[in-house]
């Protein structure tokens, strides 16, 4: 295995659709972002054209960069610890297997502050409110070897979900934002559902609600032959689904109200936005639909100002992108304390 001289810095986040790359001045802020590149999942050719365009002096067989990756079984879930048991040997492997059905001999697991997203001290064991988060064991070596397939060494390799979560809260502190969001992961067979506020992590939920739940609807609606049919027409982006978008994510709403509803009624706080990182554009409506069902409006962050204050500026051949489904990349190459003065722009 040969690896790139790495004297610049490398960023991946790799979606189920798509990859994001980027390259930095430095591999840690204070940097400028060179050039970002994005290309579908699964186009071998394009991708290696999109790594070329990236480094074009490469001096080994593999990139290496931060990735950030998503799985169907990712694990982020907020939990209550009782104190008083909290250091019982076998306590963790009870909650992970009890409270979130998860197998911790087949998982990788890590707890975190719900707050800052910082390792947990299991030993103190004094914060009752943390953050159980890890993927399957087999599923990291397999996305390793999916990198390494594409010419990508992961030098460092998180779950994207946290890397938006930690984007998103540091976001709404620096805006001083002070009602919650709501993030929604959508995929093909879940989303993944999260509340955070400028504080941290609120709740987070999994829902066997995805995009493929929504293909029966339309072929029943338009009355389409088979289901198959149905798919090509929703992904096509050649018809307008707004009309129906009620029906189609009537079951997930039904879900997100059942778990806004209880946050609310435990909190006193109101959800105030929602915003859907993983869609891709052409499925926009479907997070308009949502925000209107919910009553609540779609967050835009305006990026630029929030990365410039974590000293992360845009050559001028980049566009600083107000772009949401870019806030996991961004979350990848943040690094949080308090938040000081912007530099100027390179």
């Amino acid at each position: 295995m040969f690896l790139s001289a790495k004297t610049k810095g490398y960023f991946v986040d790799c979606t189920e659709e798509s990859l994001l790359l980027a390259r930095t001045s430095a591999s840690a802020p204070p940097f400028v972002v060179e050039a970002i590149q994005e290309c579908p999942l699964g186009d071998a050719d394009v991708i290696a054209g999109a790594l070329k365009v990236l480094q074009p002096k490469k001096s080994g067989n593999y990139l290496q960069a931060v990735c950030g990756v998503y799985t169907p079984r990712r694990v982020i879930r907020r939990v209550t610890f009782d104190l008083k048991r909290i250091k019982e040997a076998g306590y963790l492997n009870e909650v992970a297997s009890q409270q979130l059905r998860v197998e911790p001999d087949h998982n990788t697991l890590i707890v975190l502050n719900s707050q800052d997203g910082t390792e947990y001290d299991m030993a103190a064991g004094t914060q009752k409110e943390a953050v159980i988060c890890g993927l399957p064991t087999e599923e990291i070596v397999a996305l390793q070897d999916q990198l390494l397939a594409m010419g990508v060494y992961p030098d460092r390799l998180e779950i994207g979900s946290l890397a938006t979560i930690g984007a998103l809260v540091d976001y709404l502190a620096f805006t001083k934002v002070k009602v919650p969001t709501l993030i929604l992961e959508i995929s093909a067979d879940q989303t993944q559902s999260f509340i955070v506020s400028a504080a941290g992590l609120e709740t987070s939920r999994p829902i066997q609600q995805g995009l493929d739940a929504m293909i029966p609807v339309v072929q029943k609606e338009l009355g389409l032959k088979d289901e198959e049919s149905a798919r090509k027409l929703f992904f096509s982006n050649t018809f307008d689904f707004t009309g129906l978008a009620p029906a189609l994510i009537r079951r997930l709403v039904k879900e997100l109200q059942s778990s806004i509803g209880f946050y609310e009624v435990q909190t006193g706080q109101s959800i105030g936005h929602v915003i859907c990182p993983l869609l891709s554009p052409k499925l926009a409506w479907i997070e308009d639909a949502i925000a209107s069902q919910l009553s609540v409006t779609v967050l835009k962050p305006e990026l630029a100002p929030w990365l410039q204050s974590r000293h992360i500026t845009f050559a001028d051949t980049v566009p600083a992108a107000q772009d949401a489904r870019r806030l996991g990349l961004f979350g990848l190459m943040a690094q949080y304390t308090a938040h000081g003065p912007a530099p100027e722009k390179a």
